[in-house]
């Protein structure tokens, strides 16, 4: 008995090493990486390929790629900050916490991160060579302070930090800026919290509430996404830690599990009171967040839902979701980060709409409504949606159907592109706002994706409204002016026009999107001859009824396309 107890617990402790052990590392499913040093080993666990990344002496071992059908484990010196990750299913990935921290404890001694520049953005010289500047410190002086390729290290204890020699041949040497680790927690008590929704929370969870972890957010495996930490550096996407970039109910993460693209993270709410907002209450100043004001009606007219209602429209943004959003009765608010206040309407063919509140100007005062002066009309007034091709569109829309942000018209990374202002000065290809210079069906963008080159936009087309406001279907092409035409032949399993609207008026989800409504049946990847490429209504199963697609409208997942016979043109 006393020999089966000894068992059980020498098991235990095994077990709990080997828990704490791999918690060293983050754990990336289906993904591998190149490196041009590395060793194979056999093991039949990770946590033997981990110990033998640990033990490595002949290069550094920043991660270990383990395939457990064949207990195979490989050994390598690189990691995702160094290297591009590559999809392979049967393959996990091992990457240790120490080599992807980008912060420094104290005076940064232990710092082991891929920072190869310095303050003033000089490119660091590599340790190992004497050219420009001859060293005096080398992997062969200091070959425990880790002086590998050109990385910021601190091998002589320098008191401002990790620093480096630099490839200018007039600057010696010079400091890196890297931060403190313990700068952006932001810790009550014991533990870390979040104020209502989790916006400006900056702690250090990595693990959601399913007990996933959570992918860094400037890595693309395993799953694509378009919050990229340099383009959006107010967001604090540092590390792998849960944030919530984009006005979520709590903050979340994309997770390193192939099968779960993202999820929610547990973070308790703090005891003491949330941060006072300056209220605004007769203006708005930027997109109007902090606006507080009794304004309960769209720039149309249309009268405000109120926020605790789902009648007639169904929706999330409540106050019980959204605490600190200031969701009273039914004013306009923008709780989500639109570019200005709005609500759901009580009309139940308009599900929201922006509302004219007053600009408070460069002095805002809460005793005094500005006078909005008259502005002489622009040639392309500034709208939320666009008539015919999109062409005259000079809206603030950044965000593609599939949810990708746009990437910025006179960048060039990650997609290069020749449509840039220099080379279309009249198309107004201002920041990253959606626009359509080549004269495409739709206002599009390239995406901040590096999956994903180019998509079209969530801009909706603008209503036509008749005399008898009854509402004209979209715009079908005219075939004296020598347009094709847009038709369907029986079905339309052929079909292959621009159409991307419903009968109902609604904009089509692209069908490589999953957002807002979850789906695997009908993909470009599925049905690659089927013309999914896109957002245009198509007929991948044969229906009868005709062309059809997922919508934008949460509440609807798919409608049938108004398209009309060849015949009958």
């Amino acid at each position: 008995m006393a020999a089966c107890k000894a068992s059980i617990l020498l098991c235990s402790l095994l077990c709990a090493g080997t828990a704490s052990f791999l918690d060293e590392y983050i754990k990336m499913e289906g993904g591998k990486i190149y490196s041009d040093m590395k060793k194979e080993y056999h093991a039949e666990t990770a946590f033997e390929c981990a110990l033998k990344c640990n033990e490595e002496h002949d290069f550094t071992c920043r991660s270990f790629l383990y395939i457990e059908m064949v207990e195979k484990c490989t050994t390598v010196s690189t990691n995702s900050k160094m290297e591009t990750v590559q999809h392979d299913f049967i393959t996990v990935m091992y990457e240790k916490k120490e080599y992807l921290a980008e912060c420094k404890n104290g005076v940064g001694s232990d710092y082991r991160g891929s920072i190869s520049k310095t303050k003033s953005g000089k490119t660091c010289q590599r340790w190992n060579l004497n050219y420009p500047h001859k060293t005096g410190i080398s992997p062969l002086t200091h070959p425990d302070s880790n002086l590998e390729y050109n990385f910021c290290r601190n091998p002589d204890g320098d008191s401002n930090g990790p620093w480096c020699y630099t490839t200018d041949p007039d600057t010696r040497w010079e400091h890196c800026n890297i931060r403190d680790c313990s700068v952006s927690v932001v810790v009550t008590g014991p533990e870390e919290c979040m104020h209502c929704s989790g916006d400006d929370y900056q702690g250090r969870t990595s693990t959601t509430e399913n007990g996933y972890t959570c992918q860094r957010w400037d890595s693309q495996m395993p799953h694509s996404h378009g919050y990229f930490p340099d383009l959006i550096p107010e967001k604090h996407l540092e590390e792998n830690y849960c944030r919530n970039p984009d006005g979520e109910t709590q903050p979340w993460c994309f997770t390193t599990s192939s099968s779960k693209r993202w999820d929610y993270c547990s973070i308790p709410r703090c005891a003491n009171a949330p941060p006072t907002v300056v209220e605004e209450r007769m203006c708005v100043t930027g997109d109007g967040r902090e606006y507080r004001g009794t304004v309960s009606v769209t720039k149309s007219g249309r009268t405000c839902q109120m926020w605790d209602s789902q009648v007639p429209h169904k929706h999330s943004l409540t106050p019980e979701y959204y605490p600190c959003k200031g969701l009273t009765l039914n004013y306009c608010r923008n709780p989500n980060n639109e570019r200005m206040p709005w609500c759901y309407t009580t009309d139940p063919n308009t599900r929201w709409e922006h509302c004219k509140v007053p600009s408070c100007g460069d002095e805002p005062s809460p005793t005094h409504v500005p006078v909005l002066q008259p502005v002489k009309p622009s040639v392309h007034p500034v709208t939320d949606c666009y008539k015919d091709n999109g062409m005259s569109y000079r809206g603030s829309t950044s965000e593609t159907i599939g949810g990708r942000q746009c990437q910025v018209w006179s960048s060039t990374s990650p997609h290069f592109h020749k449509k840039t202002p220099g080379n279309y000065p009249k198309a107004d290809l201002t920041s990253n706002f959606c626009r359509n210079p080549d004269g495409d069906i739709a206002p599009w963008c390239y995406t901040t994706d590096p999956s994903v080159r180019w998509e079209y936009c969530r801009v909706e087309r603008c209503p036509e409204q008749p005399v008898g406001g009854t509402a004209l279907r979209p715009r079908q092409p005219n075939p004296e002016a020598g347009e094709a035409l847009d038709c369907k032949d029986g079905n339309g399993h052929s079909y292959r026009g621009p159409m991307s609207v419903t009968s109902s008026g609604v904009t089509c989800q692209a069908w490589s999107s999953v957002t807002p409504h979850q789906h695997a049946a009908f993909t470009p990847e599925t049905h690659p001859d089927k013309g999914l490429e896109s957002n245009q209504c198509r007929n991948p199963d044969n229906d009868s009824k005709g062309p059809w697609c997922y919508t934008m409208d949460p509440n609807k997942k798919w409608d049938y396309c108004d398209i009309p016979d060849c015949g009958s043109q």
